[in-house]
This record gives structure tokens, sequence and C-alpha cells, in this order.
């Protein structure tokens, strides 16, 4: 509990840090629009990059651990979208569904990592990158996909497909990929000054989020903000179990999978939401509530993949 409590402690002190700083009258509110903009076309594409260019995947069930990973965002999704229509006939907007189902679907891989370091070691470690790498470019292409279709600008197939693949979140994830399994050298001084851009990418992302947070939203949320702790804190990680199960996963594995699925919504879809026409009021409450339920409900399912997994 120790662990899991000091890995998700900063990550909620900085989200904090960012509600005193956009409220402080240090700074002038012109300050925030061009910062989103810094992070979304520059600072987390850099840390995408790199970070699957950097990643170990050799000795591992790469087959089985991709294959579930995959197959649980295709599902999880598939059930989301499902809802939809239940949702709209209870006055949700697109807007705010595209928000929900962003919170449900995402997963904070930073706070997965940080957690599998301390509990699993190197090998916990590049488990979750693997799980990262396989399935980051499918929850962008199928996130970016949702805000397109119900931002209610063009549903044209020509602009649909021209935002997918200009996105920068895809381009990052795309050329990390590359490199990785290409094994292209990269220049080592632009490695270094792309990790150096990198490093500041999840800091401010964080403090982002607490600047567009509407305290009021995350003390007294909308239902719709507790039904997205639902989906992404409980089913996201069951569903996963199960998946992995009927693959014949246990032991490490099976646990780390567990831990990608049951970690709280990633904080760069509300950047996400805020350049393309999503809810970002509740894309941040959502993620906040998440952050703080996740202290309680990740040891509960991390104690119960290990159960299942056989130690």
């Amino acid at each position: 509990m120790l662990i899991i409590f000091e890995s998700i402690l900063p990550i909620f002190l900085l989200v904090v840090l960012g509600v005193a700083l956009r409220r402080s009258p240090l700074f002038n509110d012109s300050l925030w629009p061009g910062l989103e903009q810094l992070g979304y076309y520059i600072l987390f594409p850099s840390l995408l990059f790199l970070t699957l260019a950097k990643a170990d995947f050799s000795g591992m069930e790469t087959g089985a651990i991709g294959a579930v990973s995959i197959l649980a965002i295709l599902i999880m999704s598939g059930l989301v979208f499902a809802l939809w229509p239940v949702f709209a006939r209870a006055g949700v907007g697109s807007a705010t569904y595209s928000s929900l189902f962003q919170t449900a679907t995402r997963w904070n891989a930073f706070i997965a990592l940080a957690i599998a370091e301390k509990l699993a070691g190197p090998q916990g470690l590049a488990i979750v990158a693997l799980v990262m790498a396989v399935v980051i470019i499918p929850i962008n292409l199928i996130n970016v996909g949702m805000l397109v279709w119900f931002s209610g600008a063009s549903r044209d197939l020509r602009m649909f497909l021209v935002k997918i693949v200009t996105n920068p979140l895809i381009i990052g994830c795309a050329l990390g990929l590359l490199v990785n399994l290409a094994q292209i050298p990269v220049y080592e001084p632009l490695t270094v000054t792309v990790d150096l851009v990198a490093r500041s990418s999840l800091g401010l992302g964080l403090i982002m989020v607490g600047a567009g947070l509407r305290i009021s939203d995350a003390l007294r949320p909308r239902s719709v903000a507790l039904v997205s702790v639902l989906l992404k804190l409980l089913a996201f990680p069951a569903l996963m179990i199960g998946i992995g199960l009927a693959f014949g996963l246990h032991g490490q594995p099976l646990v780390m999978l567990a831990l990608s699925a049951s970690v709280p919504t990633a904080m760069n879809g509300y950047v996400l939401a805020k350049q393309m026409g999503g809810d970002a009021p509740l894309y941040a409450a959502a993620a906040t509530i998440q952050t703080a339920i996740s202290f309680v409900t990740i040891p509960i399912i991390l104690t119960g993949a290990t159960y299942v997994a056989g130690g």
C-alpha cells in the first residue's frame, strides 16, 4: 500500500499545484493556452517517442501479452461505444460522451511504470513498457477517431483520416516503434535533446490538468464522471485479467497486465479533449476522482490478480 501511495501521491500533488497556479495572480490567463499547445504538439509526442524507442522487450511472452492488451482495449472500447445510445437517451451530449469514452479507455502508463518498477523491478517495468508499446497507437487512433466523430465537425472520411495520421501523439508513437523495431541508430546528442524535452512533459501535463480543473465538479461530480470510475478502475482490470487467464498467462505477466488496466486514466487525454472539442472540465474532474479512488482500488485489483495468477 505504501509503494502505491508513494507512486500516486506526486501525481496528485502536481494536479493540486496546477489548481493553485491557475488561480494565482502571478500568471496571466493568456499563458495557459500556449502551454497546452506546447504539450500537445511537442512535449507529449517527444515523451512517447523516446519511451517506445528505448523500451527493451526481449525475454518476454510478447505475443500473448500483446494479444491480451490489444484485445482488452478493443473489447473495452466496443463496450463503451455500445453504451452511447443509453447515454444519449439520458441527455448526455456528444462532447461529454467523448470525454467519458476517453477516461474509460485511456490508462496512465507512467503511474503503472512507477508501481511496476517498485513491485517487480526491471522485468515488471519491461512488461508494462511492452503493453504501452502495443496499445498506445490503437488507443490514440480510437480516441482521436471518437473525438473527431463526436466533435460536431465534418465527418468527411478524408478529413477524418487526415486528422488521425497528422495527430502528433500518433506520430510520436509510430516513430518510436519504428526506431525500436528496425533498430535505427539515433544520433546521441539528438536523443539527449529529445530526452530533455520529454522530461518536462509529464509534469507540465499534470499541472495543466490542475489548471483546467473545476474544484466544484470534482467535489460534487456529475454522475457521468462516477460512471468513468466504475468503467476504468473496476471493469477494465477485470476484463484484462479474464482475457489474460483465457490466453494462459499466469504469474508476473498477468499481475502486470492487471496493474496496467487498474491505473487511472491518462492525464494527457485532457489536452486532447481541449484541443479537439471534448468536455475538458469533465475529463479533469474524472481524472482527479479516478486518481484519488485508485489509492484504494489498485491494491485490491493487484491482490486479486496475484491470487488468481498463482502467487
